[in-house]
């Protein structure tokens, strides 16, 4: 293959991760809008570089021209889940998309690789719109808890230091520590409950906050500076109490306050 044409091969595929990117992303801050719980913690996306692919074309054997056709991995995706029970729910999110066909499916999480890594692997069919026409990518998308990508990622670049070939101790301190993250995601499960109540908590608290600093901004234009520094007086006294339910108070007190000089400006 000529080197001047791995741009052009790669484009759509870099295409077909920055589209998906943003769709997961909207997806997440969609389901914060409503005040619901996302399966989704963090995304990210990639496409491979030359050399991996090299790399991959070398150790499977696969002539240059079969690139695109045997190599599914080149655009990868890859979603980071809180909880392994959320790796469900994201897997059904995506067979029920109608943008994303799945192809195959492979279950490292009940099933895990003799090295101890587990994650949860698709292939999709995705069609990017390009200059020269449609094109259907292959995209594989892990999708992992945050222990697991932790795991993962050291592992990886062990692989890489070691070029495949990583020392019979090293390999099993990494099962060892493998064994330790199923633990530890088996623990975040049954303190589930706990940790979405501080998390909710939190956000809660956030949206009050940003809806008070809005009004307050709001009041500038209309409210007196005397009456504006009583109010942020109040706000910080109130904040620096910890109390949802006071803040959440303070909110609609503020709510009253502007509603009473929107009528004033009607009647004027």
């Amino acid at each position: 293959m000529e080197i001047q044409l791995w741009r052009e091969i790669l484009t759509p595929y870099e295409q077909a991760v920055d589209e998906i990117l943003v769709k997961f992303r909207h997806l997440i801050q969609e389901h914060k809008a409503m005040g619901e719980y996302c399966p989704i913690e963090a995304v990210n996306g990639r496409v491979k570089k030359i050399s991996s692919i090299l790399e991959k074309v070398q150790k499977k054997g696969i002539s240059m021209d079969e690139i695109e056709t045997e190599i599914e991995d080149i655009a990868g995706i890859r979603i980071i889940c809180q909880f392994v029970e959320d790796i469900d729910r994201v897997v059904s999110l995506i067979r029920q998309r109608s943008d994303m066909q799945v192809d195959s499916e492979k279950d490292y999480i009940t099933h895990a690789k003799v090295s101890g890594y587990r994650s949860y692997h698709l292939i999709v069919h995705y069609t990017v719109e390009t200059m020269r026409g449609r094109k259907m990518i292959p995209v594989e998308i892990q999708i992992r808890t945050l222990a697991m990508d932790f795991w993962a990622t050291v592992e990886h670049s062990l692989q890489y230091k070691y070029k495949q070939n990583i020392p019979l101790p090293i390999k099993k301190r990494l099962l060892g520590a493998a064994e330790a993250i199923v633990a530890l995601d088996r623990e975040m499960t049954s303190i589930r409950s706990e940790i979405m109540d501080a998390q909710n908590s939190f956000q809660m608290k956030a949206n009050i906050v940003a809806e008070i600093l809005n009004s307050i901004q709001n009041l500038y234009h209309v409210a007196n500076k005397r009456e504006i520094v009583k109010i942020q007086d109040e706000f910080y006294r109130i904040y620096a109490e910890d109390n949802i339910e006071a803040l959440s108070k303070f909110s609609k007190e503020l709510d009253i306050i502007a509603e009473g000089y929107r009528a004033q400006g009607l009647r004027l």
